[in-house]
């Protein structure tokens, strides 16, 4: 087997957002082990930089601050990048947030945040990557949505109709690119074990008084198999979009839930 073979994604500039943790994390770790070198971006550097003396070949990688909502930082985020290792192949727009509450107590502020967060970094994020690829004639746009994307949940409508536009994007950019070598797709995790997770799980305790395992049982409900999607799951199905045997899969949503959405 040779080294192309063994590492699909060697010598391809990948740039994943919301790296610093979770989903964002095991996705960085799978690329890499893939071959990619790799530009972690999030609002903070210091878990960015942390996860790059875990990576294999931490020389190639490299972490950028920003914050994906903002065009000027967005712009400068990724001329760094490019000016490090080339232009981008792979972007994955997993930089994401999530906020609840009743739809007559969501603030302007609060749904603004939900659109420019989740919708509006993956735009200008997309928009900043999109011409490497175009020149190159080759490229993987991954926009990570949510099961939220997909169908409704209560107290979060901010947060499912930024998503359900993200999909929106993922098939309306597909399209345009189609014919240029390039796939747009959307992969929608239902309720995932990370970070973000133990905080609602300890939230819904403290909220209701219930304990861990019922504060748990809230969410995997939801889910056929009855359990939390472990990020290394999504990683997998990322990685898989990115690889040549998904060519011909674009403007999709593939949802990872257990069967929650079918």
């Amino acid at each position: 087997m040779s080294v192309e073979s063994a590492l699909p994604l060697m010598g391809k500039h990948v740039v994943v957002t919301g790296a610093g943790q979770g989903i964002g994390a095991a996705i960085v770790q799978t690329l890499a082990a893939l071959g990619a070198s790799v530009s972690l971006m999030g609002r903070r550097l210091e878990p960015l930089q942390s996860l790059i003396t875990q990576l294999p070949g931490a020389e190639r990688h490299g972490a950028v601050a920003v914050d994906v909502g903002d065009e000027a930082a967005v712009q400068k985020a990724f001329a760094q990048a490019c000016a490090a290792r080339g232009p981008v192949a792979v972007l994955v727009n997993n930089a994401g947030q999530a906020e609840s509450a009743p739809f007559g107590k969501t603030s302007l502020a609060l749904w603004q945040q939900m659109l420019n967060v989740n919708l509006t970094g993956t735009f200008l994020c997309t928009q900043a990557a999109l011409p490497g690829m175009l020149e190159a004639g080759w490229g993987r746009v991954v926009n990570v949505a949510s099961t939220a994307g997909q169908r409704g949940y209560p107290y979060v409508a901010a947060y499912v109709a930024a998503k359900h536009g993200v999909i929106g994007l993922t098939r309306s950019l597909a399209l345009e690119v189609a014919r240029k070598g390039i796939t747009v797709n959307a992969v929608c995790p239902g309720y995932t074990e990370t970070e973000i997770m133990t905080q609602s799980i300890h939230k819904v305790m403290q909220k209701t008084g219930r304990s861990e395992a019922e504060a748990r049982a809230a969410f995997t409900q939801s889910n056929p198999q009855n359990r939390l999607v472990q990020p290394q799951e999504v990683a997998d199905a990322v990685a898989w979009l990115c690889s040549a045997g998904a060519a011909a899969v674009t403007g999709q949503s593939i949802s990872v839930s257990g069967g929650e959405v079918m």
